[in-house]
This record gives structure tokens, sequence and C-alpha cells, in this order.
């Protein structure tokens, strides 16, 4: 049922309900002034699981005349604005989810079909004093002799709709019909008060010609408005976490965790954003884990890498090692019609959800994406030696942990001998991308910080262990046209291992060796040389 149906209420009912519910109502005053105006079409996307389909329930919800929501309403933030009564329950709403999809069609002429029946019959049941033509009438016929007849105008609240273009039985020919049913249903009628739809890529991606150019598209990295309405605010987080130190006997979450592993996401406004189906999961389940990645399958970020993977290796390995690239995405956005150069490989990520843009540079987001891919580098072998150095990784960690400095050297002339741009050791990001590749491995068991603020000074990377406290600590210092032997005297002189001792009267959070690591680049014999001491463990 698509006309005047309770299910956007009930489902948004649940979600207010919930424990780490976040009230986005004020979306609603920026959409109540399109209505009935030459901008009523409003198109917002966003990636997967950031919160579209909650908030396509809630316009549902809202505008509704189906039932009385006013048990939800009136405790949000929308009940306090003048419009709230003005339109609270006042239209005549029509939604559609275009993801659902029954487990026996096969065929694009099947799907739309079914939608179309369902439609009529909704609005023959609804409006039976109106003169349909049975048979041969479209939808658009139906709906324009409603409103000739009555009056009446309607809200279109339209989530996923461009789930079809992911289905495997849709045939280039079965996308341009879709776009010309969309076209002949919304384009310029006189019934139409609101458009408000929901998908992943923008319009452009799929519509070559004018098909939905009455569209406003609303993109998180492209514009300002509804930014900060899909994804969690640093202030929500707060208030969520302090909501779950009430629910949790013994709360296994850190504050700091959650930004770590799920936030660093921007607004083109500046602000920062957190994944909000990785924050309420691990909130709920109590502990930190890879909810959103784990919602789609290994290769979906290769699939797009692998479209130029000569191109794009370089950048992934210097994003891998917390870098940031320069990359064009908003071009993208308004014009590529395909995936083949480094930007539009870049911006689909961006639009996915898989890099964050900010300031014309493009970055891996947080741990939970970090750990995608790393997971990346070490099983695609068309990355070539970045593929190769991610998988010695495992060897260099273990040889780091036994003071082999035989070993350690000898991965570290592998990886210069590759003779790869990222390589020359021009500058220390460069350098750095080559020890995160080496020691790539280490993540699975060790937060690895770059430039950690550690004793005096800061600290080329710290290896802080994950979930044996009683793991080896390691700090690891490089030293471009020095020794090793004076890399290992500075992390002793400023005191770097602090940084693994608790507060003043505490427990010391980590019990295991601290292993101070040098690595030593002679520029003119372009050798490295290495050397691990182990400190003397002080309380």
């Amino acid at each position: 049922m698509y006309l005047k149906s309770e299910d956007a209420y009930t489902m948004y009912k649940e979600a207010v309900g919930s424990p780490y519910f976040v009230d986005k109502s004020f979306i609603l005053s920026s959409l109540i002034p399109f209505i009935d105006t030459t901008s009523k079409y409003i198109c917002i996307t966003r990636p997967r699981r950031f919160g579209k389909s909650i908030m396509a329930n809630m316009v549902g919800a809202f505008f509704s005349n189906a039932c009385d929501t006013s048990d939800v309403f009136d405790s949000l933030q929308i009940a306090e604005t003048p419009e709230y009564s003005h339109h609270l329950n006042k239209h005549n709403v029509i939604y559609i989810d275009f993801s659902e999809v029954d487990d026996e069609c096969g065929s694009y002429d099947s799907y739309i079909t079914n939608i179309k029946e369902l439609f009529r019959e909704d609005l023959h049941r609804a409006y039976p004093d109106v003169a349909f033509r049975k048979e041969k009438g479209t939808l658009a016929e139906d709906l324009k002799r409603i409103n000739q007849k009555t009056g009446e105008k309607f809200i279109f609240v339209m989530d996923e709709w461009d789930a079809i273009f992911h289905m495997p039985f849709v045939t280039e020919d079965d996308k341009r019909k879709y776009l010309l049913f969309l076209k002949g249903l919304l384009k310029g009628k006189s019934y139409v008060s609101l458009v408000y739809m929901t998908g992943i890529l923008p319009i452009a991606k799929y519509s070559s010609g004018s098909e939905l150019n009455m569209f406003l598209e609303y993109s998180m990295a492209s514009q300002v408005l509804f930014s900060d309405c899909f994804g969690f605010v640093e202030a929500e987080v707060d208030v969520l976490y302090q909501r779950y130190l009430t629910h949790v006997e013994e709360p296994l979450v850190k504050r700091e965790e959650l930004r770590t592993w799920y936030d660093g996401y921007h607004t083109l406004s500046g602000e920062r954003m957190y994944n909000p189906r990785s924050v309420v999961a691990a909130l709920g389940n109590n502990q930190l884990g890879n909810y959103w990645t784990s919602s789609g399958p290994y290769d979906e970020i290769f699939y797009y890498i692998g479209k130029n993977v000569a191109d794009v290796r370089n950048d992934i390995a210097l994003m891998v090692a917390g870098e940031v690239v320069p990359a064009k995405v908003q071009e993208y956005a308004a014009t590529s019609m395909n995936i083949n150069t480094k930007e539009e490989i870049y911006s689909a990520m961006v639009v996915y959800g898989f890099l964050n843009y900010e300031n014309g540079k493009v970055s891996i987001p947080n741990k939970e994406l970090m750990d995608k891919f790393a997971d990346l580098l070490q099983k695609e072998s068309s990355l070539g030696y970045v593929h190769r150095l991610a998988k010695e990784s495992e060897r260099m960690l273990a040889a780091t942990k036994a003071g082999d400095t035989a070993t350690m050297e000898s991965i570290l002339k592998y990886a210069h001998d590759t003779e790869t741009p990222l390589l020359y050791y021009n500058n220390e990001a460069e350098l750095s991308a080559i020890v995160n590749l080496v020691y790539l491995s280490a993540r699975d068991t060790y937060d690895v910080q770059r430039e950690d603020k550690a004793g005096v000074g800061y600290v080329d990377f710290i290896f802080y262990p994950l979930y044996d406290k009683s793991a080896d600590c390691i700090i690891l210092e490089l030293k471009a046209g020095q020794t090793p032997e004076k890399a290992i005297q500075q992390i002793k002189d400023r005191n770097y291992s602090l940084r693994f001792k608790g507060k003043l009267g505490e427990e010391p959070r980590y019990t295991g060796r601290v292993l101070t690591v040098g690595i030593g680049y002679d520029k003119e014999t372009k050798k490295h040389n290495c050397k691990v001491e182990v400190l003397p463990y002080v309380k």
C-alpha cells in the first residue's frame, strides 16, 4: 500500500523508541518551504546505512493524513516551530520504497508492473467517485483526474529510488524505461506538492538527458543544506554516549574510541560526521566492531580501485598511511557518466562513503574503513608492490619483536628496490607510507598512531596493544640521513615511553616490554639500518 499507508509511522515510532534515537526532525523545517513551489523536487544522496530510510519514514509519518502521529512528533524539535500544526498530518502522502522487491521477481517488467498495479489499486480505492479509465489509464492520468475532480495534491516520498540500478536483472534499456516512468509520473505535474527522494549516487550518474533535471540534488560533499541531517555530529554522539553509560552496567566502549573508529566524515560546512549505523551498533552491543563495512561485500572498494589500479595504488598506500590526497569530486557529481579516471574513482568512493572529502582532498575516514583498506592491500595481488609489501608485514612485526634486524633491513631493502615513485623518500609522507605498509598486519593487534604526543615532543610511530595489555609496546623513530642509534637515543631523551604508563597513582595500562625501534636511512648508499632495544620497565 503506497497511498495513506501507516507503515512509515509504525517504523518511525519504533526508531523513536530505541535507546539510541537522535532527533533529526528539524529537517522538516527545511522541507516545508519547498512545498508547492518550483523547487519542490528534492533528491538527497548519501552512502548506505546513513539514515536515509529513517528520515524518509519520518517525512512520510509527519506529513501523512493516514493517521494521527502527534504522539510521536509532539515531543520532537519540529513541534516547537510555528509551521508544526499547519503541516502535521495535513497532506496526502504516497510512500514508495523502491528497494522492496519480491523474491520471485526476475525482470524489470515484473518489478515495475507490480508497483503500478498496487499504486492504481490504492488510488481507485481511495477515490471511488473519480471516473478512471479502468484498464488503459496510466498512474499520471489517474492522479491528474483526482486533482481535477477534488483539487487534492500529493507529497511523494521515494526511498532508495536508485535501488533498481543495482538489481541483477535490470538492463540498460530497462534503466531508460524506469527514468521515463519517473519523469512521466512526476515532472511538471499539477498534482505534485513535494517529492522527497533518497538514493546513493547522484541522478547525473544515471540520467544523461533531461528526464529528471527538475530535481535539486543534495550530497554530503557538495551541498550545505541538509548536511547535518544524516549521520551524527559530535554533540549528538556525546549525548548518545552519556545515555550509553546509564544503560550499560559495565561499559566497554570509550568515547574516544567512537571517534577513532567511526568519525572522519566532513560536511561541506566543515562539521565532523560519524557513521550512524556503526555508532548505534557499537553502543547497543557494548563492543567496537566493523558494523558498517561488514554490511556490504568485501570487493566493493576494489570494484572502484580496479577500474584504474595503476593510477591509484600509490595514493591508496599514502591514504593507508594516514595522508590526504588531492582529488576533484564535485565535477564528477555533475557531469561524469563513467568511472575510469582517478578523479572519477575517488568521487564514486566519496559518494559511497568509502572516502572522506574535505578542502579538495580525499582520505580514509576512520579505523573501521582503514581496516577494510588494509585487508584489501593484503589480498589484492593486482596492487603490485603495495600488495607485496603488505604481505611482508607479518614477517616484519615478528622480526621486530625478536630483534631480528637483519630480516627487518632485508624487508626495507626490498621495499626500496621496487623503484616506484612512492619510495623515493623525497618527503616524510613517503617514508611514513612505507613504514605503514611493512607494519600493516600490526593493525590487527595494535592501535598504531603516527606523530602521537609522547613525553617531550612527538614520536614518529607508537604501537599500543589493543587486546593483550601484557604484549610488547613499540616506539618507532625514523631518521633519514642518521643512524638508528640516534633515533633510539631520541626516544630515551624525550621519554616517549611515558605514553604507556598510567596517570600518577594509577595502575599501568600496559605491562609488557617496551621496544624502541630505530630506523636509519643512508641517502648515499640507499641502505636502511635498524636497531631494536628493550627499555627497562619502570613502574
